[in-house]
């Protein structure tokens, strides 16, 4: 076989292989009905968006919920969803149709598009509602939503009222342009706070009958098109701002190459703009008459969207952590995805209410964003499995401050937040010693109580893989040196609950034998915080550590 057919060959093979592994491991009847629900809820929140003008759900995680229903669809051989625009038509036609853009979402997409291309031109995607300005005369005569592209509503009233669309030109001229109602903002930075639901908040405005003059004033407009204009954006540009249409001058750059582009999305993604933005869009100069457009996307304009600030992330699997103190916290297993620079493949619920209010199983479709570009974190849940699994959830009451110091089944989770706790900068500062070095030795079971490391000895270690002659020599020593601590360290690490002010007697038997009454009469101490901290020293599973730390010698036990 040649070499160029083998390497056509592999590259197939890998796609085919991507391909698969992309798409739901379903059953032909259940993925019937998960893309019937999945369709059912697009075609909810199209009907509100369009019908409604309002909009239940942010731009990028409706796009890739779409995304998302088209991939099924092709996974399972199955007709292409119906025209999301099907309901948003209304009973005025518009003279020139509403084109649309298609949306590409990566460089290589962008870079094939530009190739061969010349006198291409760059915008910011302004976050708004699209609408054409008819002018008779020099006087706007009608305004129309976008509506399907083909039709779309009567916004002519609103439109009087809004002072960023030119009442009467300062030339009695005829003509038609396309553009964008938008929200302002004042020096909005989309990279920092996103789009702030802009666009559904000028739809609603303009569902309405009317519109008050504070409300007219918050919407602008920006011109992005004169289908019948000069043949080259910048005579249609200039033009339209000596019309007296806000100028799109600083807005519309030339660009000759990939690298252009990549220049000027990021420069107005992490820029102050006085709209919200999703992306840029690339135009050509060379197109066709306006007599020819069509309601679908034109090859000679595109839009590159912004990095998601929300990504769509499907549940494999629902964890659920249990902290050092019996806090549960549900931990959410995700298919892997991309958001900003970072692979997210787990995120926190924060706690076991959250999720039973969420009731989030595996095959859920979840909505992920970023805490200080770092931190995952979970939004919502977008769309839902028709399929519940059960998920069984460790009993809250099962958990508190003074369970899990064995790692009997169902503590092990506590009983390793425990001695990380130990081991941390919180308790004892033990060099060399953290979660990866407790779960190795939990995993050969010579630990069966918080303090069975106190009694390890280099024979034992140099018995566990993992555990080389340098490791084991340097854990020992780290261990031993946790008898020279401090009587108030220990009591940290043993998980001693906050005594805020209270002046702490330095041997242990002096502090077990105080009362409620005498803690609560602490600088700090409240009847709750009292009554925990008699628990911990009533406890019997604490009075056996104490037992045990008196026995090893550590002062103060």
């Amino acid at each position: 076989m040649l070499p160029n057919l083998r390497l056509f060959f592999a590259l197939l093979l890998i796609s085919l292989t991507a391909n698969a592994t992309d798409c739901p491991d379903w059953p032909h009847a259940r993925a019937l009905v998960e893309i019937d629900a999945a369709q059912q809820q697009i075609d909810s929140w199209d009907d509100s968006y369009h019908r409604n003008g309002h909009s239940p759900i942010a731009d990028e995680l409706y796009d890739q919920s779409r995304a998302r229903l088209k991939q099924w669809r092709t996974c399972f051989n199955l007709a292409a969803s119906p025209e999301p625009l099907r309901t948003a038509g209304g009973k005025v036609p518009h003279p020139i149709a509403h084109t649309g853009l298609e949306k590409l979402h990566d460089e290589r997409a962008v870079e094939n598009w530009l190739r061969d291309r010349n006198s291409v031109w760059i915008q910011p995607k302004v976050d708004g509602v699209a609408v054409s300005l008819i002018y008779r005369n020099g006087l706007l005569h009608q305004a129309i939503s976008r509506g399907d592209g083909i039709n779309g509503q009567d916004w002519t009233a609103s439109a009087r009222q809004i002072a960023a669309i030119p009442q009467q030109l300062p030339q009695s001229l005829d003509l038609l342009v396309q553009g964008e109602l938008y929200w302002r903002l004042t020096d909005h930075v989309q990279a920092k706070v996103g789009s702030l639901n802009a666009r559904a908040t000028v739809a609603g405005l303009m569902a309405r009958k009317s519109l008050s003059a504070e409300q007219a004033a918050g919407i602008g407009l920006f011109v992005w098109d004169w289908p019948q204009g000069p043949a080259n954006l910048p005579a249609r540009v200039a033009t339209l701002d000596k019309l007296g249409f806000p100028t799109t001058e600083p807005y519309s750059q030339p660009i000759n190459t990939f690298a252009d582009a990549q220049h000027w999305r990021d420069h107005w993604y992490r820029s102050p703009l006085p709209f919200a933005s999703d992306g840029i869009v690339l135009r050509q100069d060379q197109r066709p008459s306006a007599e020819r457009w069509q309601a679908r996307p034109p090859y000679w304009g595109v839009a590159w969207k912004y990095p998601f600030a929300q990504a769509l992330a499907e549940v494999r699997k629902v964890n659920f952590k249990i902290g050092r103190t019996g806090r549960i916290t549900p931990v959410l297993e995700l298919a892997p995805v991309q958001l900003d620079d970072r692979q997210i493949k787990r995120v926190s619920v924060s706690s076991l209410q959250r999720w039973e209010q969420l009731d989030i199983r595996p095959g859920d479709q979840v909505a992920i964003s970023l805490v200080g570009l770092t931190i995952p974190r979970l939004d919502d849940v977008v769309l839902r499995s028709t399929e519940r699994p059960e998920v069984n959830a460790p009993l809250a009451t099962d958990f508190h401050h003074l369970s899990c110091w064995q790692p009997t089944a169902g503590c092990e989770s506590q009983f390793l937040a425990r001695l990380t706790w130990l081991s941390g900068k919180q308790g004892l500062a033990l060099p060399h010693v953290g979660p990866g070095t407790w779960e190795k030795l939990l995993a050969t079971g010579r630990l069966n109580s918080l303090l069975d490391w106190l009694t390890l000895d280099a024979q034992e270690l140099a018995n566990i893989d993992g555990f080389g002659e340098r490791s084991s020599a340097r854990l020992l020593n780290s261990f031993e040196s946790a008898r020279q601590r401090p009587f108030a360290r220990w009591l940290k690490a043993l998980g001693l609950p906050p005594t805020g002010q209270a002046q702490l007697a330095d041997s242990w038997q002096a502090l077990a034998q105080r009362s409620n009454e005498q803690w609560q009469a602490e600088a700090g101490i409240g009847p709750g915080r009292a009554a925990q901290l008699s628990a911990f020293f009533r406890d019997p599973q604490v009075l056996a550590l104490s037992e045990t730390l008196r026995v090893a010698g550590i002062d103060g036990f």
